[in-house]
């Protein structure tokens, strides 16, 4: 029965396509609490940064040819928070955090998001530093 099991998951690993292509990622606009800005920089004056802050940022993947990555799974996370989203068909995504969870610490000036993409067919696109928060004062 073990022999039959490994073939069996040798068959299955076996048509899972392997990764082909890069995939090009743009982060389109960013902001807080729907004042967006293109690129991917969020001022926040003193103020605001000592509240929690909803972050929102769209992004845009794209293959080699520049066609749209359809279906690729997106995550931002850091500074407390995490957004999740699916490209459209489009290649579009929009990643908005709950309002409760990002924040600059009392002495924090700045801060940044990481982002990873997966999808099938292209290798992982992670971006440590992707989304940067700076505090003015």
């Amino acid at each position: 029965m073990t022999v039959v099991g490994m073939v069996a998951l040798a068959a299955l690993i076996a048509i899972i396509p392997p990764p082909t292509k890069n995939m090009s990622v743009n982060i389109d606009e960013s902001g807080i609490d729907g004042a967006l800005e293109p690129g991917n920089t969020i001022i926040v004056d003193a103020l605001a940064a000592q509240d929690e802050l909803m972050v929102e940022v769209r992004i845009t993947a794209t293959d080699p040819d520049g066609n749209p990555v359809r279906d690729a799974n997106v995550v931002l996370r850091g500074l407390g928070g995490v957004a999740t989203d699916t490209t459209d068909i489009d290649g579009k995504a929009v990643l908005i955090t709950d309002s409760a969870q990002v924040k600059l610490g009392a002495n924090q000036n700045e801060g940044t998001m990481d982002l990873t993409i997966t999808a099938n067919g292209f290798y992982d696109y992670d971006k440590t530093d992707a989304v940067m928060i700076v505090k003015t004062k």
